[in-house]
């Protein structure tokens, strides 16, 4: 087997030659270039993209007002122009708004999940929670204020005192007279009666109810949606005493009972757990009349 390396043709070495001539050098430099240029260009769009994106922002409209500041004791909107992105809810505007232009917008928050029912709002004229409803679902500008017919404390934050004192006032908390013998033993109860009072015990005590209603705009007495549902609760579950039920019953027929709703409806239209608030008070005010009535 031979190892010496043919000789290349008289062709091919004139090709050869001519490869390395400065011109076939300056065009494949002039490739190189358009290739980087090319390159340079598409980074360029996708910057330009992702600026044009990021430019799309929303307008927030928000109350303000704090009574310890001077020159912020008088009522006014703030404007906020917030960066948009998919999926955004107002209380994320809001957390950007302080975040990242006044670190003295004040308003509660804390679960992010519709749990807590601390970051219930007058948005675009209507009760609802800040972590539940999506920007794109709304129309601009944003307009955000503190809950109707509640002391504002500072900016978004109401004073709910008043709120817990009504809830608290129909005892919300289980009580009954019928224990079970052994101590580890449960207090069955049945899968009918649960259904019952399962809507009731979704209320995360936002008082957006209690805000939207008229009557307790005016009766600062009336116990309010949120107290009487949760009086239902307990007054509904079948594992309660009959002294107890009659008690809470007595609590829920005063003057300023179930007997002041006028079923306006405007709390079950409000309510961000769904739960048919003014059914309740309904289905309260018959059982009044049953727990009245004597036959002799």
């Amino acid at each position: 087997m031979s190892t010496q390396v043919p000789e290349q043709s008289e062709e091919e070495s004139s090709a050869s030659a001519e490869s390395d001539t400065p011109a076939a050098q300056k065009e494949r430099m002039r490739q190189k270039r358009d290739r980087a240029e090319a390159r340079e260009r598409q980074r360029q769009k996708r910057e330009q993209e992702k600026a044009e994106r990021d430019e799309e922002t929303n307008v927030l409209k928000v109350f303000r007002y704090d009574p310890e500041v001077a020159g912020k004791q008088e009522p006014r909107f703030d404007e906020f122009h917030v960066p948009y992105h998919k999926g955004m809810t107002v209380l994320d505007a809001l957390m950007y708004a302080r975040d990242e232009y006044d670190s003295s917008l004040t308003f509660r928050h804390s679960c992010r999940q519709a749990i807590c029912g601390s970051d219930a709002f007058f948005i675009n004229g209507r009760q609802r929670l800040g972590c539940k409803t999506q920007l794109s679902d709304l129309e601009e500008p944003v307009r955000v204020e503190p809950l109707p017919h509640a002391e504002v404390v500072k900016d978004l934050v109401v004073d709910m005192d008043h709120f817990y004192d009504q809830m608290e006032a129909v005892e919300p908390y289980f009580q009954t007279n019928d224990l079970p013998d052994d101590e580890l033993e449960e207090q069955k109860q049945s899968r009918e009666n649960r259904e019952k009072v399962k809507m009731s015990t979704r209320c995360i005590w936002c008082g957006a109810c209690m805000s939207s209603c008229n009557i307790a705009a005016g009766d600062n007495e009336y116990l309010g949606p949120a107290a009487i549902n949760k009086a239902y609760r307990f007054t509904m579950d079948e594992r309660e005493g009959e002294d107890i039920k009659q008690h809470r019953m007595e609590i829920l027929e005063q003057e300023h009972g179930v007997w002041r709703c006028q079923t306006q409806f405007s709390c079950s239209n409000v309510c961000p757990k769904d739960i048919p608030l003014t059914e309740h008070i309904q289905e309260l005010k018959r059982e009044a009349v049953k727990s009245n009535l004597k036959f002799w």
